[in-house]
């Protein structure tokens, strides 16, 4: 296991009560995932554990139930560090729900990696279009996966960012 990785299922909110999660903690790097792959997701989770940075990982399965918790976090001034998107999921996509994140004042600043099997160029080009902080495409063996998942934790520990506990732009 690595340095108090923690992983935070759960159930997606219901759309009108969203229950804000205080528990992020300013030593860890915190990532919001939002897949409605339960696999991806797990493999996600066993990536961030074997790492030897600590990290915490909320799972949400859809973009508007995500969208709301963020909302929710944002009242509060604990965002996450950096979400992790999925492109395609049922209800709200990764692109909509980017979209949604830029148009709005308190987590428009948020940085957005989109992680996805697709590696069509339309599709990349939408992400940045949208202002995507990048473009991963799931690698597909397990180790490749964990090598992958763990570059991106190391990048986005050691950015320092002010937008999420410390710094979140009144509405």
């Amino acid at each position: 296991m690595g340095l108090g990785s923690h992983f935070s299922p759960g159930a997606p909110p219901t759309l009108n009560h969203v229950t804000p999660d205080a528990t992020w903690m300013p030593d860890r790097l915190c990532v919001l995932l939002v897949d409605d792959n339960p696999a991806d997701c797990e493999l996600v989770h066993e990536a961030a554990a074997r790492q030897d940075r600590a990290v915490t990982v909320k799972v949400l399965h859809d973009g508007r139930s995500a969208l709301d918790w963020l909302l929710a976090q944002a009242d509060l001034h604990l965002l996450p560090d950096v979400l992790l998107l999925d492109i395609r999921m049922p209800g709200m996509t990764g692109f909509e729900m980017l979209q949604a994140v830029r148009s709005h004042p308190s987590l428009h600043r948020l940085p957005a990696v989109m992680l996805t099997t697709s590696s069509d160029s339309d599709d990349v080009r939408r992400a940045y279009d949208l202002i995507s902080s990048g473009y991963l495409v799931k690698e597909h063996g397990f180790e490749e996966f964990t090598a992958q998942i763990r570059r991106f934790i190391a990048y986005w520990s050691d950015v320092h960012y002010p937008h999420t506990r410390a710094y979140v732009r009144p509405a």
